[in-house]
């Protein structure tokens, strides 16, 4: 919108309006994080089925294995190649800051990721230009479930809100975990690669719906 001169609130609403009709084409729900406003103005009308389709799709969410099922298959992908895969991935994410020397702080520092839930660690170290990513000791370590750390990444939940409910925990050398967070946080989200981010975002979203259809029914 800035490189075509175009007003921004003219370029988010034309987003919205895009979004939501995509979403009734395929007989999907409002999103409330995207366009759903503009279904209440009536510019776009939800289809008459959205919600017991919703419900429906709840439920088979609900019938798929949690996360903590899932970590002995995972552990059976090559450990070089699951590292591989971290490392491109944090490479492209944090390119600009990298470039602007933001990350000079983690110059030589190794900072570690636990997944609780799937059984995997892995150790992020800043190595002259580049991200290197193994499984050695780590001097901060940042560990959550599966879903919490998603849902971090993705920007659907807050990193002060999660410390605060125990749902991520912090050990190790504080200072240089909290100086890593708070990069993460002020990292400019439209510098993240756009199919990375949707990725994130539904990812996210469906590990949230998934993990409260199992509440639901180990609750009934």
């Amino acid at each position: 919108a800035a490189r075509w001169g175009l007003a921004a609130d003219t370029a988010q609403a034309a987003m919205a309006v895009a979004i939501v009709d995509g979403r009734r084409r395929q007989g999907l729900a409002a999103d409330l994080d995207q366009g759903a406003a503009w279904v209440a103005t009536g510019t776009m009308p939800a289809m008459p089925n959205s919600t017991s389709r919703s419900s429906r799709i709840h439920a088979l969410l609900g019938r798929l294995p949690p996360p903590v099922r899932l970590a002995r298959w995972l552990r059976v992908m090559p450990v070089q190649a699951r590292h591989g895969a971290i490392q491109r991935a944090c490479t492209r994410v944090l390119a600009p800051s990298i470039a602007r020397g933001d990350l000079d702080f983690m110059q030589g520092r190794r900072l570690g990721v636990e997944v609780t839930d799937l059984g995997l660690r892995w150790v992020i170290e800043r190595r002259g230009d580049a991200l290197h990513v193994d499984d050695g000791a780590a001097e901060a370590s940042v560990r959550g479930t599966a879903t919490d750390l998603l849902l971090l990444a993705a920007r659907l939940e807050d990193a002060d809100t999660l410390f605060f409910q125990r749902r991520l925990v912090l050990t190790g050398d504080t200072e240089l975990g909290l100086t890593a967070r708070n990069l993460l946080e002020r990292l400019p989200w439209e510098s993240v690669p756009l199919g990375l981010r949707i990725g994130l975002n539904r990812g996210a979203r469906l590990a949230r719906t998934a993990r409260d259809a199992h509440r639901a029914r180990a609750a009934a």
